[in-house]
């Protein structure tokens, strides 16, 4: 790997498209420290000091920090994911969009122009939102977020938002298209690696001044690079079905004949579970810190047990990872159409009739590999509230944050990887006709 980075730089093209990909990142985060008009940013900074745990934190994360300082870019990528998720689902019940889903190139083009669309209704709506809350926010201490109010705050702030997650999305696009590839991803992991150096430097002044020990450093040291090598093992590991495709004439040419495999994912449904579980349990909490709970010794029970560290939301955590990993699984991997597809083309499982048997042996296989990913991602996700609130860890370690993090830099890998081979082949097509001359 080590050698292959160093040729990164014998390539032109591709130093080209590595610089882009830096700079348009570069853009990002100076776009982070642009604050919204009308705010009083030392009030909201106090604010989110004490709103850790609910859902401000984890959109803040997934924000590289703009929702904190209520910048130009606060609504971050987010309300993009959640118009692609949106359309996704959709498309299993609406026969449009999956018609769409299956016209190739084309099809994928309108479904990315309902996505855009998508995406400035979700901002305009959470604009409205955010507006609305920062008016009514204060800092502990009595300090009004929003020092002057009304329908002109709430309009500019709606126009600036939108705004902001717009020219964000083109960026994206941007570097999918002219950089390296996979620009949605790399912005969410900008935004989540932009907070390591502050980490590094809490955790040395955390060492200097006694409250970590050398020795529980170096086993919190061992744990990182074996989780890190774990969720690197799980997310490059498949579950090959042989496939073998029979002989077939057309015309006067033969096809088929050849044996490959269909590779299924451990964790076919990615990071997805966690975001949607960490929503909906984090919603209880988000919701308390706007009313007076105290006074109903119920609910104050309630909230209490949904708080992270807390066993009961340990286990309802889990149980929500599980479920969405196989409800994403479901919708986005279609054992059904595998099968007739394989059919279609003449291939089949060894030992396993074509079609509705095939499915079943697909989907049979699919919801074991599943059961082990959701343990998996479980297993990682828990890790934070184990270090956290069980054994004093001061800083933040695994979760959604992490699997993000190792995800998109092996698929950033891969990509390099792929421009690498492009260009070796294309280096031995130009030797191969200069010999011929």
């Amino acid at each position: 790997m080590i050698g292959g980075l160093q040729n990164i730089t014998k390539i032109p093209e591709l130093k080209k498209r590595i610089l882009f990909t830096f700079f348009m990142l570069a853009v990002y985060r100076l776009g982070c420290h642009i604050p919204t008009p009308g705010i009083n940013g030392a009030a909201l900074s106090a604010f989110f000091g004490a709103k850790q745990g609910t859902l401000f934190g984890l959109f803040d994360m997934f924000s590289g920090g703009a929702l904190r300082r209520m910048s130009v870019m606060a609504l971050g990528i987010m309300p993009y994911i959640s118009a692609a998720i949106i359309l996704e689902l959709l498309a299993v019940v609406v026969p449009y969009l999956e018609k769409l889903n299956k016209e190739g190139e084309q099809g994928r083009k309108k479904i990315v122009q309902y996505t855009r669309y998508g995406t400035v209704i979700l901002c305009v709506v959470q604009g409205f939102g955010i507006a609305l809350g920062l008016e009514r926010m204060s800092s502990p201490g009595g300090v009004a977020v929003v020092p002057v109010g009304g329908w002109g705050f709430r309009l500019l702030t709606m126009l600036t938002l939108t705004a902001g997650t717009v020219f964000l999305m083109w960026l994206g696009e941007q570097i999918t298209e002219r950089g390296i590839g996979n620009g949605i991803s790399l912005i969410i992991f900008a935004g989540i690696v932009a907070r390591f150096p502050t980490a590094v430097a809490n955790t040395f002044r955390l060492m200097s001044t006694g409250e970590l020990t050398p020795f529980f450093m170096i086993i919190i040291l061992a744990l990182m690079i074996t989780v890190v090598g774990v969720i690197v093992f799980v997310e490059t590991g498949q579950r090959r079905i042989p496939v073998q495709y029979a002989k077939r004439v057309v015309g006067r040419k033969m096809y088929g004949g050849q044996s490959t495999h269909l590779p299924l994912k451990v964790n076919t449904a990615g990071v997805i579970p966690p975001i949607f579980a960490s929503s909906i349990i984090m919603f209880p909490a988000t919701i308390a810190n706007f009313l007076n709970v105290r006074q109903i010794p119920w609910l104050q029970t309630i909230v209490n047990f949904l708080a992270p560290g807390h066993i009961v939301y340990i286990l309802i955590y889990v149980i929500f990872i599980f479920f969405f990993c196989y409800f994403y699984t479901a919708v986005h991997f279609n054992p059904v159409d595998v099968a007739d597809n394989m059919k279609r083309y003449g291939g089949f499982i060894p030992g396993i009739r074509p079609g509705k048997n095939t499915a079943e042996y697909i989907d049979r296989v699919l919801t074991r590999i599943t059961f082990f990913g959701a343990i998996y991602v479980s297993a990682i996700c828990v890790l934070p509230q184990i270090l956290i609130y069980k054994l004093n860890v001061p800083f933040y370690f695994g979760g959604t944050a992490l699997l993000i993090v190792v995800g998109v830099a092996i698929d950033t890998m891969n990509q390099i990887e792929a421009h690498m081979l492009t260009r070796h082949y294309e280096g031995f097509l130009k030797k191969g006709f200069g010999r011929a001359k």
